[in-house]
């Protein structure tokens, strides 16, 4: 029945871009190794043009070569239709994450990445995992570059490390000539890590340049038992800005989608996907 599913979700060759972040919990061999479940996560990312993945937790580094091999070998398009660039291992001591981006190649090219250095004087290691940020050309948008600055905080340091992405906006716009920003990721920007009364104190939030496309009350968790706005969409930039429908933004709730119990689908994440989309190139006539 999953198999009958997925053969009616393919959504490649849109003239848009949809762009998707998906915190795939805990992502290693444990998961590749259980083919319902991969299933579902090749299902959630060739859905999007543009897939940020957070949480690879892979010390062997073999999980996610797994992942692109079999992304594409399910591919009805052509071969080797998506490509990837991923982060190196990043945390403190013992602990360790990647960044990735997942990206259809007919739609996107990498220009440039940068690992920021988290080292400004006296603010020295910031964040827990330091941001991997990609720049793209996207020919086929209303924007022929973006900027993706992608982030998972600390749960216990969300507000200083949202406040901190203000940091290195600054510091990736002074080193690319790009005024097309998205900043995304998981924030865990809701259920008590960033209090109410907090939001006046970051700046990515009181800043007006920067338009946040998730509200507060939006729910990217899979538990029923919570509703968190932990995953977010931040743009800075005019034409960035013009190019995104606020009504774009849309999660991908796989657990309806399949028909899954709970359980089923917490063995896939706690979190959803969350996407938006970039307005295709106006032809000139």
């Amino acid at each position: 029945m999953l198999s009958a599913l997925i053969l009616l979700l393919n959504l490649g060759g849109a003239a848009a871009l949809k762009i998707c972040s998906f915190n795939i919990k805990s992502f290693g061999e444990s998961k590749i190794s259980k083919p319902d479940v991969l299933d579902i996560i090749v299902e959630s990312i060739s859905r999007c043009d543009l897939m940020l993945v957070l949480e690879i937790k892979d010390a062997k580094g073999k999980a996610f070569d797994q992942l692109m091999t079999h992304l594409n070998s399910r591919s009805r398009t052509r071969a080797n239709e998506f490509s990837s660039v991923i982060s190196e291992r990043l945390g403190r001591k013992s602990y360790k994450e990647q960044y990735a981006f997942i990206y259809r190649q007919k739609m996107l090219s990498v220009k440039s990445v940068y690992q920021y250095p988290d080292a400004q004087t006296g603010d020295e290691d910031a964040f827990a995992r330091e941001p991997f940020v990609v720049w793209f050309s996207s020919p086929k948008t209303e924007v022929t570059d973006l900027v993706i600055i992608p982030i998972h905080t600390a749960p216990e340091a969300a507000v200083k490390e949202i406040d901190e992405l203000f940091d290195v906006y600054q510091n990736v716009s002074q080193l690319w000539p790009s005024d097309n920003f998205i900043i995304m990721g998981d924030f865990n920007a809701a259920c008590g890590y960033v209090p109410k009364r907090q939001w006046v104190n970051i700046r990515l939030r009181s800043e007006t340049e920067f338009v946040w496309l998730t509200g507060d009350k939006l729910d990217t968790s899979v538990k029923t038992s919570t509703k968190c706005a932990y995953d977010r969409v931040v743009l800075r930039g005019e034409k960035m800005i013009e190019a995104v429908n606020p009504e774009s933004v849309e999660v991908f709730n796989f657990k309806e989608e399949f028909g899954l119990t709970e359980r089923e689908a917490l063995a896939v994440s706690d979190h959803f996907p969350l996407c938006i989309t970039v307005n295709q190139a106006q032809t000139k006539g």
